[in-house]
């Protein structure tokens, strides 16, 4: 009985030794904290990167740099890492890295989030629909219990521009071959190419294009339809025809208008493929037309009309050398000369009449929310392809688990 006292004695000490300890422990840190001895966590810095890619998902990997000013780690109560970042108003990711320990100074604490494929689409949308241009924005910001203080970093904005639709204009002449038989080439000249974004929806991208023939015959042409092929890395975007009937007497000129649609709805889809490629993506737009040719004896016959051919490059966090993504072999535009930090574009040289060149051309902190009659000669200028994004930056954020949203940068 009296071995069973001292036995419980001693063991009461030590779980009053310890409630002692702990107990005085916290009121310590509560009156540091009141004192302004210890000091709030701060985020003081990030890197994101692209991880691995599928059908549905985007892997993010995020380091975050978190400085402690206390001369102690911090964890006792815990410390929360929370982040949100938005496109054009549209929340692309949030998430909390909770029971985060760090150390004196700075610790970097590592996340992985996932951004979802299918937001792709809307984002491409509100980008459009604002003159291609994104507003990015992050906010972070660091809790700790311990010390009952929160540091939220400056919000951190960005404005991301691309000049997409400028390289659909051409006013270089290129011939147009029938390659009959019957027929002596060039049946036709086109003089020039218009072309800017239609109004845009959440289903489809429309771009209304306006090809200028020159008919250098002595017979009139009719063209009865224009088609098309989208493809983005090989990946048919869009497809489609247009019916409209315009007749190019002998020696004049006119004009004849299509509209080329995207599908949206595919949009994720190339996005993988973009990320596949190492954020290379070749796009490319291929116009027919359906000629009357039965005064040269052809009859009604399907002509290539124009090629728009772009090489886009990326680099979203300007880290992709370092963190490179899918098979680099794939990736040509990486040597290409046009090439830059954040987009790059190689043109390709087409005929002209006269025969010269002519330049054509969370796991740990969070997922992503899942006819004009004007006449012309031919053979004149030459047209420019250039598909160059020019995204500007800000200064480097200082906030925390930012995964890049869709059109990522470097927080």
């Amino acid at each position: 009985m009296a071995l069973g006292r001292i036995v419980a004695i001693l063991l009461g000490s030590k779980l009053r030794v310890v409630a002692v300890g702990l107990g005085l422990l916290v009121a310590v840190a509560g009156a540091g904290a009141a004192a302004g001895i210890l000091g709030a966590p701060s985020v003081a810095g990030i890197e994101n990167h692209f991880g691995d890619v599928n059908e549905t998902t985007t892997d993010v990997h995020t380091d975050i740099v978190v400085s402690n000013p206390n001369p102690v780690g911090v964890q006792l109560g815990g410390t929360t890492v929370d982040y949100a970042v938005e496109m054009n108003g549209i929340t692309m990711a949030t998430g909390t890295k909770a029971g985060v320990g760090v150390e004196t100074g700075n610790s970097t604490v590592n996340a992985t989030s996932r951004l979802h494929n299918d937001r792709i689409p809307e984002w491409w949308v509100s980008h459009l629909q604002n003159g291609e241009t994104t507003a990015l924005t992050v906010d972070a910001d660091v809790h700790s219990s311990m010390v009952g203080q929160s540091f939220g970093a400056p919000s951190v904005e960005r404005e991301i521009e691309t000049d997409i639709s400028s390289s659909f204009d051409s006013t270089e002449t290129q011939p147009i071959d029938a390659n009959q038989p019957l027929v002596s080439d060039p049946v036709l000249y086109l003089n020039e190419t218009e072309g800017e974004w239609g109004e845009v929806t959440e289903a489809e991208t429309p771009i209304v294009m306006a090809f200028t023939l020159y008919n250098p015959k002595d017979y009139p042409i009719s063209a009865s339809s224009i088609g098309y092929d989208v493809t983005m890395n090989g990946l048919a975007v869009g497809e489609g025809q247009t019916d409209r009937s315009v007749t190019i007497p002998p020696g004049e000129t006119r004009t004849i208008e299509a509209t080329t649609v995207i599908d949206n709805g595919l949009l994720d889809e190339w996005w993988v493929s973009h990320l596949e490629r190492n954020q290379v993506t070749d796009l490319e737009i291929q116009f027919y037309a359906r000629f009357d040719l039965s005064a040269a004896g052809a009859g009604d016959i399907r002509v290539p009309l124009d090629s728009v051919t772009h090489e886009i490059e990326t680099d979203m966090f300007g880290n992709k050398d370092e963190y490179p993504t899918g098979s680099a072999e794939n990736a040509s535009a990486s040597d290409g000369d046009a090439s830059s930090d954040a987009g790059g574009e190689e043109s390709t040289r087409t005929p002209t009449p006269d025969g010269t060149d002519g330049d054509s051309t969370a796991t740990d902190d969070g997922d992503i929310l899942s006819g004009g009659d004007d006449e012309t000669e031919p053979g004149s200028a030459s047209p420019t392809s250039t598909a160059t994004e020019t995204p500007t930056e800000t200064d480097t954020a200082t906030d925390d688990g930012g995964d890049g949203g869709v059109l990522g940068v470097t927080f």
